[in-house]
């Protein structure tokens, strides 16, 4: 039978080899889940939130052999995985506190008469969930908190590196009283996935990944008339406007574009900086970049670890490779470290151009695109000429206009305004073009797989 090993991408060694399951054996566990859907969807929402919350609290209790596991699986700053954990905690909670009134039944009338009719939001079965490597707890989690919360069922299908990681959060859940077929990890090939989202008992197929991959999946799902919800990542425009403070700008273009090892959809990743303060900015962010530590993940003083494979700093590499062949500057970084590990240093990219990866397409690594706009209104149509909407920024004094560019003018599903975030349980998280469609996080992904199914009265 096929294989999968993990690798510790900061030491290369391997962690552990695991079977693939046979097509059979996948369809096994969806039907097991869906036989115990029926039972769960007939609890309330107020008898389903104590369960959530004991994960959260079961999360909690191993947050250090958790973030241990994803820093080796991944590379991830082992601080990263401690505050990964307490984020995943924070969503169960926030879930179980906010789901009965949020999927609480409504109250409407119909009809000339104001006849009394009920909205309500019932749970529609087992939900596929596809997701990524590069936050092996939280993407899974966002998913699962909230169709558990619905009274759905849920099957991941977990990024092959971090499979240790989506199999110890399903032990967990279990541990914490979740009926064991209730959550199922499925170890497949691309192939079988295929088959999956096609069969009869699942309900809805929730994916994140890149946009290539999103439009195999969504298109998969819709042939079968499955609902999909697409998180596909993102090229953020983080703009520096002539009003800009720059220290601020500086501080959080940093962390926003070295959080996670620069491997986060929604992370600054192009700057579009005016004119008048571009020299300033550049100059105090190459800078501020050069310093930047890299190491071992587990250590408190590191500040970048390594990417999460050697595929991806293959990938990383050959992106700044060919932007550099086409005209771009490196003004710091560029060039991987002769060392063992999946390192790649603090790179900053200047003079770039459409039709470059550094200006088109999203850089999952600690590589930062420059772009020189002319003024303000250049650098807001500059930063929505990409073809991807997921997040983005604005740095700028003025935070009454800096608001009404968000909302007006910001062609993406969040805006950051003087801060760098990735996600909040209480904000909508998701995005717009490119970077696919629907919403999770905020209650609104509560609502995403479920039946809002109107009862009518006389």
């Amino acid at each position: 039978m096929p294989t999968i090993t993990t690798i510790n991408p900061a030491t290369e060694e391997e962690i552990q080899t695991y079977t693939l399951m046979t097509e059979e054996e996948a369809t096994d566990r969806v039907a097991a889940c869906h036989k115990a859907f029926l039972d769960w969807r007939r609890l309330s929402h107020a008898d389903r939130a104590p369960y959530l919350t004991r994960i959260a609290k079961k999360l909690r209790d191993n947050a250090q052999d958790l973030a241990a596991l994803m820093t080796r699986e991944t590379g991830k700053l082992l601080k990263d995985g401690l505050t990964e954990v307490e984020i995943c905690a924070a969503i169960f909670d926030y879930t179980a506190k906010t789901g009965p009134d949020a999927l609480a039944d409504e109250n409407r009338t119909h009809g000339p008469e104001g006849k009394r009719g009920i909205v309500t939001y019932q749970p529609i079965g087992v939900i596929y969930s596809i997701q990524p490597w590069n936050f092996p707890l939280y993407q899974p989690v966002r998913v699962l908190a909230a169709n558990l919360m619905a009274g759905n069922g849920c099957v991941l299908k977990h990024a092959s590196i971090c499979t240790g990681s989506g199999l110890r959060l399903r032990e967990l859940c279990i541990e914490a009283g979740l009926p064991e077929d209730l959550f199922q990890v499925i170890l497949i090939d691309h192939d079988t996935s295929d088959k999956v989202i096609e069969h009869s008992l699942v309900r809805g197929v929730t994916m994140t990944g890149s946009d290539a991959a999103g439009r195999h999946i969504g298109a998969t799902a819709a042939k079968a008339l499955k609902k999909s919800v697409l998180e596909l990542g993102s090229n953020d425009a983080y703009l520096v406007l002539g009003d800009a403070d720059i220290e601020t700008a500086v501080k959080y273009s940093v962390v926003g574009r070295l959080y996670n090892n620069g491997e986060t959809c929604v992370s600054a990743k192009r700057f579009i900086v005016t004119d008048t303060v571009y020299d300033a900015f550049v100059g105090a962010y190459v800078d501020a970049m050069k310093d930047v530590v890299m190491g071992d993940p587990t250590d408190e003083a590191t500040q970048l670890g390594p990417l999460s494979s050697a595929d991806q700093l293959d990938t990383v590499k050959d992106q700044v490779a060919r932007s550099v062949e086409q005209g771009a500057t490196v003004l710091c970084g560029g060039t991987a470290p002769d060392r063992t590990g999946a390192y790649y240093p603090a790179t900053v990219l200047a003079d770039l151009a459409p039709g470059m990866p550094a200006h088109d397409d999203e850089i999952f690594g600690p590589v930062a695109s420059i772009i020189r706009a002319r003024d303000d209104a250049d650098a807001m149509r500059l930063a929505n000429s990409s073809r991807y909407g997921l997040g983005g920024g604005i740095f700028s004094q003025d935070e009454d206009r800096a608001i009404a560019l968000a909302r007006t003018e910001f062609d993406t599903g969040m805006v950051r305004i003087n801060s760098f975030g990735a996600a909040d349980p209480n904000m909508p998280f998701g995005g717009v073009k490119d970077s696919g469609y629907g919403r999770e996080h905020g209650g609104f992904g509560m609502k995403e797989f479920v039946n809002a199914k109107a009862v009518f009265l006389p």
